[in-house]
């Protein structure tokens, strides 16, 4: 669509009259160029849910870009290439979930040049003089997302762990504390189980059940420690 004859592009009346105005105007313009924070959706990540460092994320702004004709014509962005994605971690400690392609998130841009930290990942100068700019984008998490399958939900009622595929818990030793209910499913233990206290199954102990005994035709005693 052609710009309209009568329009002036971004130009309101008011920015025609004074120095003042004139001067507003070319300011709001160069702040226009300024990246700050904007919706994003993930075109491609590095990583892919594997216990790796973290990675990087191409990404496709959502805000398209528009020019002074009335009605605006839109220009959308290109993809950004190589934005670090933030991961809740200290140290060694982590939370592993990396952004899958779709997904809807915010993009941060940075007041200078951050390259040279990306490769060094250590204190340096800036790459370039640029600011503001697209190029130094950090992805920060995701907004507008669909209902999730896999999850953890905190809530009043306690807190729920949920996969449609497994559960997997790894270490030396893994403490419980509290009851332990198994509403459905079986148990499988490929080791030696101790317990401490009785064992019941089907109402019947393990440590006073008794057998009859064919031989004497009364009940044995229950089972020796």
């Amino acid at each position: 669509m052609s710009q309209s004859a009568t329009s002036t592009g971004q130009v309101k009346p008011s920015d025609t009259y004074g120095m003042f105005n004139n001067i507003s105007f070319l300011v709001r313009q160069a702040m226009a160029k300024m990246q700050t924070a904007t919706l994003v959706q993930i075109m491609a990540c590095t990583n892919d849910g594997d216990l790796s460092p973290v990675g990087f994320v191409d990404v496709q702004p959502l805000v398209n870009q528009i020019d002074g004709a009335n009605p605006p014509n839109s220009t959308p962005h290109a993809t950004v290439y190589g934005l670090p994605y933030l991961r809740m971690q200290g140290g060694t400690n982590a939370v592993v979930m990396d952004p899958q392609v779709g997904d809807i998130g915010l993009a941060v841009f940075a007041s200078r040049d951050i390259s040279k930290v990306k490769s060094t990942k250590a204190q340096a100068n800036p790459g370039s003089y640029r600011s503001y700019d697209f190029a130094d984008g950090i992805y920060v998490g995701g907004l507008l997302n669909g209902t999730p399958v896999q999850y953890v939900l905190f809530a009043d009622a306690g807190i729920t762990v949920v996969s449609p595929t497994a559960i997997t818990l790894q270490a030396p030793t893994i403490n419980i504390e509290g009851d332990l209910n198994v509403t459905e499913g079986n148990v499988t233990i490929a080791g030696t189980m101790a317990a401490t206290g009785d064992v019941t199954a089907a109402g019947i102990s393990v440590q006073t059940h008794t057998h009859t005994s064919e031989a004497v035709g009364s009940p044995t005693s229950p089972p020796i420690p």
